[in-house]
């Protein structure tokens, strides 16, 4: 194994823990990972193996948005509400490092829900929030660790 191969195990690594972590770009991290390999190895398998993981991570950014919205959607959670959890997200951020995105968006939404229907019908929302945020990383994390075993049969082959 290269030192090549080694700095970018360990920055997929990083990128696997940013996105259960919401503190670093996890994805990009990773497909920042493996383009470096790629141009390192040069190979036309290197650059197919780049292509399935961008595909694939592309692939998961759009669906941990989408997938989750939806089921809030359904869960009756208006899109007033959503971004008033994405702007608590954003505040969350800065406040509390690490942490805050995701607490910035349960309390936003928690907020918009407690003004929209009342103290009593929030909780049953902000649960579907939480199981949303969850989602969201779990579609994420699935992308980039199938992401991370195209780099490793990659590796391998090449």
């Amino acid at each position: 194994m290269s030192l090549t191969e080694v700095l970018v195990a360990l920055a997929i690594a990083v990128g696997l823990v940013g996105i259960v972590v919401p503190i670093l770009p996890g994805s990009i991290l990773v497909l920042g990972a493996v383009l470096v390999w790629a141009l390192e190895v040069g190979s036309g398998t290197a650059w197919i193996v780049f292509a399935v993981v961008a595909t694939l991570l592309v692939t998961g950014s759009v669906a941990k948005y989408v997938v989750p919205g939806r089921r809030l959607q359904g869960a009756g959670v208006p899109a007033s509400t959503q971004w008033a959890g994405a702007l608590g997200a954003i505040a969350g951020f800065f406040v509390i490092p690490v942490i805050g995105l995701v607490i910035g968006f349960v309390a936003g939404v928690y907020a918009a829900e407690r003004h929209r229907v009342g103290a009593a019908a929030a909780g049953p929302s902000t649960r579907s929030a939480l199981r949303a945020v969850g989602l969201s990383i779990l579609i994420e994390l699935t992308a980039a660790l199938l992401a991370t075993a195209t780099w490793v049969v990659g590796v391998a082959v090449t």
